[in-house]
């Protein structure tokens, strides 16, 4: 993989959330480029059950546990890294989670509990594992945020707040640490197929509705992530920095095709 296009091989990433959906696809990818990839999250099982069948593909990965809304776990995960593995080359920011609720019941703690992961656990993140890119001169964040950082989702409490900070975090971080070589951009997944939303996907005719409203007419997996994911964290985009990337198979351009317009509309 030494001679991939991509120029990862042999290079540290590190990747949050990365025990399952986009995170574990992410993981995978840019271990099958050459990488050398730490897989950081809470699931402590499900992080090393993937890194474990990384290695077994001759593949360089390791797993950490990390609770990322933690500044004392972030470095110490960091020290993990450092030690194991090397200089930090490209971080992905992906860890999150959603608490439902509307904005009159969502309790304090729930609130505060969904802005510490999805967005203050970005900046650690960010912050400690740019050390060494910052010292280097070069390096890539990746944010990975949500098409609902664009569109508000009603009753998901905190989690359009969160993910809209999300994108003004990573431009800021492109303009402060930019002039230093490092890169920042988010990508903002629309609907995609996870653990989290399979049982939804159970329900009949409930993914031909979700696919109805895209512009290619299907619903995401989280290798379409992955593979955005790969090319932000690569040299190949190395005059992309404070991009804004929807990966969301069109559906934030859907709003005139789904207002009704006899003769107009063909689904």
């Amino acid at each position: 993989m030494a001679d991939h296009w991509l120029g990862l091989a042999r290079k540290v990433c590190v990747v949050t959330g990365a025990a399952s959906g986009i995170g574990a696809a992410v993981a995978h990818s840019l271990a099958e480029v050459g990488a050398w990839v730490a897989l950081l999250d809470r699931d402590a099982a499900g992080c090393e059950n993937i890194a474990t069948a990384l290695r077994a593909q001759n593949h360089t990965a390791i797993a950490v546990t990390c609770d990322t809304s933690s500044e004392s776990s972030v470095r110490a995960a960091a020290e993990k890294v450092q030690a194991e593995l090397g200089d930090c080359h490209a971080l992905v920011n992906n860890a999150g989670f959603l608490r439902a609720g509307t904005l009159d019941a969502v309790s304090l703690d729930e609130w505060n509990a969904v802005l510490a992961v999805n967005l203050t656990g970005y900046l650690l993140c960010a912050r400690t594992f740019a050390r060494p890119m910052r010292a280097a001169g070069q390096g890539s964040i990746v944010n990975v945020a949500s098409i609902a950082a664009r569109f508000p989702q009603a009753r998901s409490g905190a989690y359009s707040a969160s993910k809209s900070g999300v994108l003004l975090l990573s431009r800021q971080i492109a303009v402060e640490w930019g002039p230093e070589g490092v890169r920042s951009n988010a990508i903002c997944p629309g609907m995609i197929r996870t653990a989290l939303s399979a049982r939804f996907y159970e329900e009949p005719g409930f993914e031909a509705k979700r696919a109805a409203v895209t512009a290619s007419r299907r619903v995401g997996e989280p290798q379409d992530i992955a593979d955005v994911a790969l090319f932000l964290a690569s040299p190949r985009s190395a005059y992309v920095n404070g991009a804004e990337v929807m990966v969301d198979g069109g559906m934030s351009s859907m709003l005139m095709d789904m207002v009704p317009r006899p003769g107009f509309n063909h689904a």
